[in-house]
């Protein structure tokens, strides 16, 4: 995939940065850890800049990141609802259950939204629940264009200083979204198991 990208993007420059960062959004597999850096390396070897480099990959990112947020307004919170009332038992999940969350997120969403724009895979997919918690869109679109240029601008300024080592970055980053998701595997598990157990525990009081 790494060469398929890269190619692309030497070919069609700002434009390719742009849509490569729209899908990267969409399609958490496609990794920013190589658009970024490459588009840092690239304002080395041709007449690309770094401002124009930030402003396509950012402007990505900003398009992919709506998509989600209005998947999520479509879903919303109501009809997420309903389905689990009908369907939730089977995971042992109420409607009750996704109030909570949604309350939560109502709380600490913005500041949820801004430093998960900096975690892989994460960074993507947190829109659709700003979208399903009825998050008011522009202070989405702050919160995510703040972010998002934090981890942008971080990557570009990595990928132009290494030069043709620019790959380097990946490897760390990769590396970092590892653990990540590691991190992120063990805290569903153990969510998972904590809500199973309550759950067991409560239908023992009810017996």
């Amino acid at each position: 995939m790494q060469t398929w990208i890269t190619d692309f993007m030497e070919q069609f420059g700002y434009f390719g940065i742009f849509l490569m960062l729209a899908l990267e959004n969409v399609f958490p597999p496609i990794p920013s850890e190589v658009i970024l850096p490459f588009g840092g390396f690239m304002t080395t070897t041709t007449d690309m800049t770094i401002p124009g480099v930030l402003i396509a990959s950012t402007a990505g990112s900003l398009l992919g990141a709506v998509i989600l947020y209005w998947i999520g307004r479509m879903l919303d919170v109501d009809r997420l609802e309903r389905i689990v009332d009908r369907w939730g038992g089977l995971l042992r999940i109420s409607g009750k259950d996704i109030r909570k969350a949604d309350a939560w997120f109502d709380k600490y969403g913005y500041w949820t939204v801004l430093f998960c724009r900096m975690i892989p895979l994460v960074r993507s997919l947190i829109s659709i629940p700003a979208g399903m918690s009825g998050m008011k869109f522009g202070v989405f679109m702050l919160f995510t264009t703040i972010g998002t240029l934090g981890w942008n601008v971080l990557l570009v300024l990595l990928g132009a200083a290494l030069g043709e080592s620019w790959e380097d970055i990946a490897g760390i980053i990769g590396t970092y979204s590892s653990v990540v998701y590691a991190i992120i595997a063990a805290g569903l598990l153990l969510l998972g198991f904590l809500y199973y157990r309550k759950r067991l525990n409560a239908g023992k009081v009810r017996g």
